[in-house]
């Protein structure tokens, strides 16, 4: 069964679709990428660039980008509060507003404010938390990865036709990240220019040549720095309209034998270990569930904890209920960024 709502593609045509699906991953690193995506789609250039524009007037696509290995270049971390509910949406706008943070949501639990927070370095990562204290006045609680066995987030547009999973869980090579990294990354962390040479636009900027920006993409893509390269999307906009977060507390010496199994179930985006609170969150094992409704969700949480079974000594499911921010990671000026808030997710 699609994991999709009828509605979500009603609009979309089988190309729209497929210069999407296709190109989530393996985006095309020669120089005329959109020329390359034409031909097997037998049209123009200029009309594919057409459609993708489209396609982000449209808030369908985000943008053409990468998705990249936490804690490789810069630092991150996943954190939370427990805001009273009349407060929420003010520390929300805090949250959203501060330097950093790249994602921010509500989600049904007493700790209710979860929030990435993205800086170059864990030094910088704790002074964000620690200014977050202090504007907002309530405790902050970080979660830092420990291991990860599943981040992809890709999502399938395609009806009648599930996302196809691609586990990635392999370790980065950071002996292959040069210094001169974090400012190509940060030419592209809103996405590919659409223009008929982006690698080389990008290179004008930087003062590269195109073939230096496309070997350190290549290089990094190798390393797996750049976990993946292609089209994101968002989920909402394409019927992934639940989502929610559910955590276990299990053994440490049981992780690494539980979590590969729950990394490959098709209805999971992420899955990796993170620290505990002892006394206040149990919880060192997370995964991330999108599905086209509730119900759908819950069947899936059903088979991760079939799948656990009793090597759980506790669980939650944290659901969505707002989404205030949600962007790529920032490694440029945090000022061109303004946050949305308040979209609605269930």
């Amino acid at each position: 069964m699609s994991m999709l709502a009828t509605g979500a593609y009603a609009d979309l045509d089988e190309v729209d679709m497929a210069i999407v699906d296709d190109w989530q991953r393996d985006f095309p690193l020669v120089p005329r990428p959109f020329s390359k995506i034409a031909q097997e789609n037998e049209c123009r250039e200029a009309e594919i660039l057409d459609r993708y524009k489209q396609l982000k007037e449209k808030r369908i696509l985000s943008r053409i980008g990468t998705i990249l290995a936490p804690n490789t270049i810069g630092a991150s971390v996943l954190a939370a509060m427990a805001v009273p509910i009349d407060q929420v949406d003010q520390v929300a706008a805090s949250i959203s507003n501060m330097e950093g943070v790249n994602h921010n949501y509500e989600r049904e639990n007493t700790l209710n404010l979860w929030f990435v927070v993205t800086a170059g370095d864990r030094q910088a990562v704790d002074a964000i938390l620690a200014r977050l204290e202090a504007e907002t006045g309530f405790e902050v609680f970080p979660f830092f990865l420990e291991q990860a066995y599943h981040l992809d987030l890709g999502f399938s547009l395609r009806p009648n036709r599930g996302h196809t999973k691609v586990v990635r869980a392999e370790i980065p090579d950071t002996s292959c990240i040069q210094p001169e990294d974090r400012a190509l990354l940060g030419a592209i962390e809103d996405g590919l220019p659409l223009v008929g040479r982006p690698y080389m636009e990008i290179a004008n900027g930087l003062g590269w040549t195109e073939a230096r920006v496309l070997g350190r993409l290549q290089d990094l893509l190798g390393g797996n720095i750049i976990r993946r390269l292609g089209c994101v999307v968002h989920h909402r906009k394409v019927g992934y309209k639940a989502n929610a977060m559910v955590v276990w507390d299990i053994a440490d010496d049981k992780v690494n034998d539980i979590a590969p199994r729950l990394a490959r179930d098709p209805g999971v985006t992420l899955c990796y270990r993170r620290n505990r609170h002892p006394g206040r969150w149990p919880y060192n094992l997370y995964c991330m569930v999108h599905a086209a409704s509730r119900p759908d969700a819950q069947a899936v949480i059903e088979r991760l904890n079939n799948q656990v079974g009793l090597n759980a000594r506790n669980h939650s499911v944290l659901f969505s209920r707002r989404c205030f921010k949600q962007r790529g990671a920032q490694l440029g000026s945090p000022a061109r960024h303004p946050s949305p808030h308040g979209v609605a997710a269930q």
